[in-house]
């Protein structure tokens, strides 16, 4: 973002960005006065939850109002938020069912002593977005994907933990966006450094597009895509050599059609290596758009901000993303703000001192001494 592009409220409301350092650059602030969808923070951004407040405040203010700010608050892993923040127990943790003894109904029980008061924390820091809960199942021991940050590796038991995560945070007034369609399965490759090839059978591609079900019937306000290439045999695919996140077959016939998904949906930072080493920043983000991505993400690279912003206003002007494509995106978009817009009301009224309470570490501690207690 070295020079603030110009694009109109309509192509900016397509983007969710990242920025370095803990004060919002005034580039950021001119786009959000311009209609940016959105602002996603990072532990770099922040170095007391005081400091994380008042970034959220400034995001706020510059917007106007309705905005997005999204943070990864998994719990557990290394897409967590560090102390003073309640160190939560992880997915795999909350998912493992070590005895017989221990069924649905104990794991979901887990998953909503966890997920409420994660959720009062983010609402008190004022962020109104949790990219979680990360639906795809563990099936490679080794993925350096899914590894600690997954359910596990049922569909039937483990898609449900995922819509009782939605359900807490829905109770708590935070959006939550499940991660990442249509799943990376076996993958064996970190999308942050080049492409999944995903080529398991169409049963395992299926589990993993099952998992998303209940998350989406419990109302899951954003999906988000994965940068894999699905070229699973036996399954006709016209877009065999497109990543998930570009295409229309994933996103279109999938996502929107098979499973009736109304809400936002949102590609992951464009700026990964799975994209980045095929793609321009801006060829990508119109891609995907045209695809059915109503936000693409960039976080990690500023220098591409500008111009995949320009790229897609010119998309725009010159009918290559076609007007009814723009308004259908443009409605999902304005009823996700909308809501985020009742989530910030909320943490205007939730006290910062809620952030790692005693409380909340009392709740996370019995949470772990149940998970102790049944193994």
């Amino acid at each position: 973002m070295n020079n603030t592009p110009q694009a109109s409220r309509e192509v900016l409301q397509h983007f969710l960005l990242g920025f370095d350092g803990t004060s919002l650059p005034g580039e950021l602030r001119e786009l959000l006065r311009g209609g940016l969808a959105g602002v996603a923070i990072y532990p770099r951004n922040f170095t007391s939850v005081e400091e994380l407040r008042a970034l959220t405040t400034a995001i706020r203010d510059a917007a106007g109002g309705r905005v997005l700010i999204g943070i990864d608050q998994e719990g557990g892993t290394k897409f967590s938020l560090p102390e003073p923040f309640t160190p939560w127990p992880s997915p795999a943790q909350l998912g493992r069912r070590d005895t017989e003894a221990v069924g649905t109904g104990e794991l979901t029980l887990r998953v909503t002593l966890v997920a409420r008061p994660m959720a009062r924390e983010l609402r008190a820091a004022g962020v109104n977005l949790n990219f979680a809960p990360m639906l795809d199942l563990h099936v490679n021991p080794s993925s350096p994907v899914t590894s600690g940050r997954s359910f596990g590796s049922d569909v039937v038991r483990h898609s449900l933990l995922g819509a009782t995560f939605v359900e807490a945070h829905r109770a708590e007034s935070v959006l939550t966006c499940a991660k990442h369609f249509p799943g990376h399965g076996d993958a064996n490759v970190d999308p942050h450094v080049d492409l999944p090839v995903i080529r398991g059978s169409v049963e395992q591609f299926n589990n993993g597009l099952a998992m998303f079900l209940p998350a989406i019937r419990a109302g899951v306000s954003c999906v988000m895509t994965a940068h894999i290439l699905v070229q699973t045999p036996g399954m006709a695919n016209a877009e065999a050599d497109v990543p998930a996140s570009l295409s229309y077959g994933m996103l279109g016939e999938q996502l929107r059609r098979r499973f009736a998904f109304a809400g936002a949906i949102l590609a992951d930072d464009l700026g990964m290596g799975a994209i980045r080493k095929r793609y321009g920043a801006g060829e990508a983000a119109v891609k995907s758009i045209e695809a059915g991505t109503d936000i693409v993400m960039l976080c990690h690279d500023r220098s591409l901000v500008s111009g995949a912003i320009e790229t897609v206003q010119r998309a725009c002007d010159s009918g290559a993303i076609s007007d009814s494509r723009r308004r259908e995106s443009g409605q999902r978009i304005t009823r996700l703000l909308d809501a985020a817009q009742a989530c910030n009301e909320a943490a205007a009224e939730t006290p910062l001192d809620l952030i790692g309470c005693a409380q909340h570490r009392r709740a996370a501690e019995h949470v772990r001494q149940r998970m102790a207690s049944a193994g």
